[in-house]
């Protein structure tokens, strides 16, 4: 019984997403109807991405290229401004949930070299706008998020009419990010121009070091990188990806599919069954569509507050057309609350394991930075409608 609360507790989406699942069954008696509502594509094409981004992590290669840019920073707000928008812009390609496993304890590692002082003004609000950023650059591009590669899917919308839809909220996040960067750096002024002397033991010289035989392993996560977005973009059909990838990874590195998110991959079973035996009582069916049509945007922001916006994005999508706006909700709704996007669990995890005695603090600068974000990039979407 206690393990069984131990996992409600640790996969509550995913046990809430299969509870659904199976109350919706009552309605709907499960039928040949039922493999029609998966959406094998997405799927399919989320688990191959997966296993590249673990199988990249595991080589160490976003370390490594990490360590060879710190090279180049100098001054306390070229530190901040780096850590932050190292998340921002490798969230667009490695998912912000890949962004944050890697950069979060590298952040932990480059702050302790600067010693005690450092760390305690910088980590907090330092890690909290990494996973801002992480979330808000995730949303600019079709693999950053799992909601985002589900509603391109979907949508049968162009890389580029995605790229047109979520740009301004990119750059208005960047701009914002910038600012709170530089007057965080500039009042923590704490490094020299030489600030790095004497650490090159962890910044390393020269080559960017990889994992110990991991070069070989590198070239074929690359490869099978560039096979998935072919198959976002539809140029490679998703079922030959699936293969080439399963097959690769188990030839070069078996234990990658141990770091897959199957949880996350279930949890969209749970949704797209509970949609799709909604979808199927009228009635109900009538009442969501009538509660959530017009009202995308909002009705998303504040539904990933409760269940996080993948989920909100899986299950409004099953009573409206308007996917646009379910694509600009769901990116804004990652902001708000600690669990509006599971992503930002990654860092809380961190920070709750490093700095334990600051876990509140921690969720008071990390709530406050969220509504603030928030409340400009609604405020922008006001704006931009009227446009």
């Amino acid at each position: 019984m206690k393990k069984i609360k131990v996992f409600i507790k640790r996969e509550a989406v995913l046990c809430a997403a299969l509870f659904l699942a199976v109350l919706s069954a009552f309605g709907t008696p499960p039928d040949r109807a039922y493999a029609g509502y998966i959406d094998y594509r997405t799927l399919a094409i989320l688990f191959c991405l997966m296993c590249v981004m673990a199988g990249l992590q595991k080589t160490g290669v976003f370390f490594g290229v990490a360590k060879k840019l710190l090279q180049r920073v100098k001054g306390s707000v070229g530190l901040v401004l780096f850590l932050v928008l190292i998340c921002f812009f490798s969230s667009m390609l490695i998912t912000n949930d890949v962004a944050l496993l890697t950069f979060v304890p590298f952040t932990f590692t480059v702050l302790d070299l600067l010693g005690e002082k450092v760390r305690r003004r910088l980590c907090l609000p330092v890690v909290v706008m990494q996973t801002i950023a992480a979330n808000l650059g995730s949303m600019l591009t079709p693999i950053g998020n799992p909601q985002n590669l589900y509603l391109y899917g979907k949508a049968q919308m162009a890389a580029g009419d995605l790229l047109a839809l979520m740009l301004p909220y990119t750059l208005f996040s960047l701009a914002l990010l910038t600012v709170w960067g530089v007057v965080l750096g500039k009042k923590n002024r704490t490094m020299g121009p030489n600030a790095w002397e004497g650490n090159q033991a962890f910044l390393g010289q020269g080559q960017i070091q990889l994992a110990e035989g991991a070069g070989r392993d590198l070239a074929v996560y690359l490869l099978l990188f560039v096979f998935c977005l072919l198959a976002v973009g539809r140029v490679l059909a998703w079922p030959v990806v699936l293969v080439v990838v399963a097959v690769a990874v188990w030839a070069t590195d078996r234990k990658v599919f141990a770091r897959v998110d199957y949880s996350l991959l279930l949890t969209f079973v749970g949704f797209f069954v509970f949609i799709g035996n909604v979808g199927r009582i009228p009635a109900f069916r009538g009442f969501l569509q009538e509660a959530v049509g017009g009202r995308e945007v909002y009705t998303a922001i504040l539904a990933s507050q409760a269940i996080s916006n993948v989920p909100a994005a899986l299950l409004l999508s099953g009573f409206t057309q308007n996917y646009e706006g379910l694509l600009v909700g769901a990116n804004l709704g990652g902001l708000g609350t600690l669990i509006a996007s599971m992503a930002s669990l990654i860092s809380y995890k961190y920070v709750a394991k490093a700095e334990e005695t600051r876990k509140g603090a921690y969720i008071r600068i990390f709530t406050t930075g969220n509504l603030c974000f928030l409340a400009a990039l609604i405020g922008l979407y006001e704006i931009w409608k009227r446009i």
